[in-house]
């Protein structure tokens, strides 16, 4: 199930997936009304993950890669559209489609093996492959899985704090 596909099943036929933006981006809207396109959070990533998106306003391409978290983005924003406030730079948790190379009985740890805090793993079913099972409470939602998975099974999806569901 895509990120689209989430969202037509919780009755969003209209919305359009949220671009994800630089750790530490204030709501939305608030970004989007502060933030004055400069490029200078997307020159100081030293991932390269930033770019420009729609209307110039900059987000994660995480085809590129993974987000270390550095703070470089923030120290670049002058405007405050980024902002360090408390240890967790977003509430975003990886999402495993069905899609996934193991689910559909090939082996593939691509994901898990660039995992930097091991929140993906790989447990033996009988009679099938391995199978990818996520934990979220280690997810930092670094996207360092996503431009590894050869199918494109896996992206970020927001989640609400209280028992980690998905919103």
């Amino acid at each position: 199930m895509t990120s689209d596909e989430f969202q037509l099943l919780r009755g969003c036929s209209s919305c359009r997936p949220v671009p994800h933006r630089p750790p530490w981006a204030i709501a939305e809207r608030p970004f989007i009304q502060q933030c004055d396109q400069c490029g200078d959070c997307i020159r100081a990533c030293p991932e390269q993950i930033l770019v420009g998106g729609r209307g110039g306003y900059p987000q994660i391409d995480f085809s590129r890669g993974g987000c270390s978290f550095c703070g470089e983005c923030v120290r670049a924003c002058h405007l405050g559209g980024l902002r360090i406030e408390g240890e967790h730079p977003w509430n975003q948790k990886v999402f495993i489609a069905q899609s996934c190379l193991s689910n559909q009985g090939t082996e593939c740890r691509a994901c898990g093996e660039h995992c930097p805090t091991s929140a993906i793993q790989f447990r033996l079913q009988a009679g099938s492959s391995t199978m990818p099972m996520l934990e979220q409470a280690l997810c930092n939602g670094c996207g360092a899985c996503i431009s590894e998975c050869p199918v494109d099974a896996i992206d970020l999806l927001s989640c609400i704090q209280e028992g980690g569901l998905l919103s």
